[in-house]
């Protein structure tokens, strides 16, 4: 356990942000999920767009790194491009 005040409060800081990025990364699966389970139908796009800002967010927030949420978004589109041509 930590032995300084400034050390106490990083340790509290480090457990508020640890929940935030596990509540974001929950956030982020939980959209790609809806958007891979609608692929077939005609809302695909929608989700995909919701699934896709969800993935930037966490980019810009540092929950993904940039080069990770860019890989994420590029694969769920290329989903996206061939369904519409089966």
């Amino acid at each position: 356990m930590a032995n300084h005040k400034s050390a106490l409060k990083r340790a509290k800081q480090n457990e508020k942000r640890a929940e935030q990025n596990k509540s974001m990364i929950s956030r982020i699966k939980t959209f790609i999920k809806k958007f891979v389970s609608n692929i077939g139908s005609g809302d695909a796009a929608s989700k995909f767009s919701e699934a896709q800002s969800a993935i930037q967010k966490g980019a810009s927030k540092g929950v993904l790194h940039k080069n990770a949420a860019s890989r994420k978004v590029s694969r769920l589109n290329k989903m996206v491009k061939s369904a519409e041509f089966k």
